[in-house]
C-alpha cells in the first residue's frame, strides 16, 4: 500500500513539475529572427526597416506580447551579400529557433532564403514591394505588386507623356523581371521601348548611358536602378539637362531620393505608392508621430521600414486568430479571407489564393523643389494576377516565381 502511494505521490509530483515546465515554456519569448541590410550599398533603405521592426515589437511587448509572450528580434546584417543571407537564414531556423523569419531587400536575397525556408514550417515575410509573381505557402508578401503598380503607372505616364519609353534597371530579377512587366503593359498601350540598360549593381557613372538616352529621344524613363551608387543618375542626369519626366515603382516612396539630392535633380518623377511619408491622414498622422517620437532623426520613413512595421503587427494578428504560431495554423487564418490589419494606408488585408497583400495606391509626382503631390488615387487594389493566372496556395503549393513569360503550366 505504501508504495502504491508512493508511486501516487510521484505522479502527482511529476504533474505539477510538468504543469510547471509548460508553463515556463508558455512564457518563453517567441523569436522574430530579422535580416535587414544595415550597411553596405543598400543601408540607407534598410535602415528604416530595422526601425519599423524594432518600433513595432516595442509597442506590442509594452502592451502584453503576442499571445501572452514577448517578443525577442534577432537582427542579423547581411550587408547585401546573399551568401550572408544564406547563412544568416540557416542560423536563425536551425540555432535560434526562430518562431517567423522577415526580411531581405532585394529580390535576389530573397530568392536566395525562399528555398531554405521552404525546406521547414518556419513562415516566411517579405517585407518590400517586388516584381511579383511568387507563389509560395511559406511566404507572405507585404509590399506592393506589378499590377498595383506598373498596371497603374504606365498607363498613366503614356497618356501623360507619349509612348516611347528608354528603361534603366538594376541587373538583377527585379529589374529584369519589372522591365518585361513594362514591355508587356507598354506594347497592350501601343507604346515602344525605344532603349533598355540593365545595369550592375555597384556602377555609379552614366555618361555613356545619358548620352544613349539623348539620341534615342523618349517621352519618358522608366527608372527601376537600385541603391546608392545608381541613383548617382538623378545627379548626373540633371547636370547634363536631360529634363525628361521619369516614372517608377520604387523612387520616393523606397529611396526618399527626393530628400537625399538637391531640388531638382528629382523634378518630374512619377511613382504609384502605398506609402509614402507625405500622406496626409489621421492614420499616417498617427503613425509618423509615433515613428519620429522614437527616432527623432530619421531622414524619411520609406515603404520598407513602413512594410516592416506593419509585418510584425499583421504576424501578430495570424498568431492571435490561429491561436499557434505554426504555419499550418496561420493559413488557416489566411484562407478565410478576413486576414486584416488596420494599416497607416488604411485596411490591408491577405489574399488567400498568393498571400500577398492589397494595398491604396496612389500616384505621387516631385515638383522642382523636391515638393510632392498627389496627382491621382486609385484606391484598394487587389493582387489579383497570381490568383488570374492559376496560383492557388489553398489548394496547392508552387514554390514558383511566375512572370509574364512563365506562367503556372495547364
Amino acid at each position: 500500500m505504501s508504495t502504491f502511494r508512493n508511486i501516487l505521490a510521484a505522479a502527482s509530483t511529476l504533474g505539477l513539475l510538468t504543469c510547471a515546465t509548460t508553463g515556463v515554456q508558455a512564457a518563453d519569448p517567441l523569436k522574430i529572427g530579422l535580416m535587414e541590410d544595415v550597411s553596405g550599398d543598400l543601408a540607407f533603405m534598410g535602415m528604416p526597416k530595422l526601425h519599423g521592426s524594432q518600433l513595432a515589437v516595442e509597442e506590442i511587448n509594452k502592451a502584453g506580447g503576442i499571445l501572452g509572450r514577448q517578443i525577442e528580434l534577432i537582427h542579423l546584417d547581411p550587408q547585401g551579400d546573399n551568401a550572408r543571407y544564406q547563412e544568416f537564414t540557416r542560423r536563425l531556423l536551425n540555432r535560434d529557433k526562430v518562431d517567423v523569419l522577415i526580411g531581405g531587400i532585394t529580390s535576389a536575397s530573397r530568392e536566395a532564403v525562399r528555398p531554405i525556408v521552404n525546406r521547414t514550417k518556419t513562415p516566411y515575410f517579405y517585407t518590400n514591394q517586388y516584381e511579383g509573381g511568387v507563389c509560395d505557402a511559406n511566404m507572405i508578401s507585404m509590399g506592393a505588386v506589378p499590377e498595383q503598380q506598373f498596371s497603374t503607372l504606365i498607363p498613366w505616364m503614356v497618356e501623360k507623356f507619349g509612348k516611347k519609353v528608354y528603361v534603366i534597371a538594376a541587373d538583377y530579377n527585379f529589374g529584369q523581371i519589372s522591365a518585361e512587366w513594362n514591355r508587356k503593359i507598354l506594347k497592350d498601350l501601343g507604346g515602344t521601348v525605344v532603349g533598355e540598360e540593365f545595369i550592375p549593381l555597384g556602377v555609379s557613372q552614366f555618361a555613356q548611358t545619358i548620352q544613349n538616352i539623348q539620341k534615342a529621344k523618349p517621352d519618358w524613363i522608366l527608372t527601376i536602378n537600385v541603391g546608392a551608387a545608381q541613383d548617382s543618375f538623378f545627379e548626373q542626369a540633371a547636370a547634363a539637362k536631360l529634363n525628361l519626366p521619369m516614372g517608377s515603382s520604387i523612387k520616393i516612396m523606397l529611396g526618399f531620393e527626393h530628400k537625399r539630392f538637391a531640388p531638382p535633380a528629382l523634378n518630374n518623377m512619377h511613382a504609384t505608392a502605398n506609402w509614402f511619408e507625405e500622406l496626409d491622414t489621421p492614420a499616417a498622422d498617427a503613425f509618423k508621430k509615433r515613428w519620429h517620437a522614437k527616432f527623432p532623426d530619421e531622414i524619411y520613413i520609406n515603404d520598407m521600414g513602413y512594410t516592416a512595421y506593419h509585418a510584425i503587427y499583421m504576424y501578430k494578428m495570424l498568431v492571435e486568430q490561429a491561436k499557434s504560431t505554426k504555419l499550418d495554423d496561420i493559413r488557416k487564418v489566411i484562407a478565410t479571407g478576413k486576414a486584416c490589419i488596420d494599416a497607416a494606408e488604411g485596411q490591408v488585408c491577405i489574399d488567400p489564393k498568393s498571400q500577398h497583400t492589397s494595398h491604396h495606391m496612389r500616384l505621387v509626382s516631385v515638383g522642382p523643389k523636391h515638393e510632392i503631390s498627389v496627382d491621382k488615387d486609385f484606391g484598394v487594389i487587389q493582387p489579383y494576377w497570381l490568383g488570374e493566372i492559376g496560383c492557388d496556395l489553398t489548394k496547392k503549393n508552387d514554390k514558383d516565381q511566375y512572370t509574364p513569360s512563365h506562367l503556372p503550366k495547364k
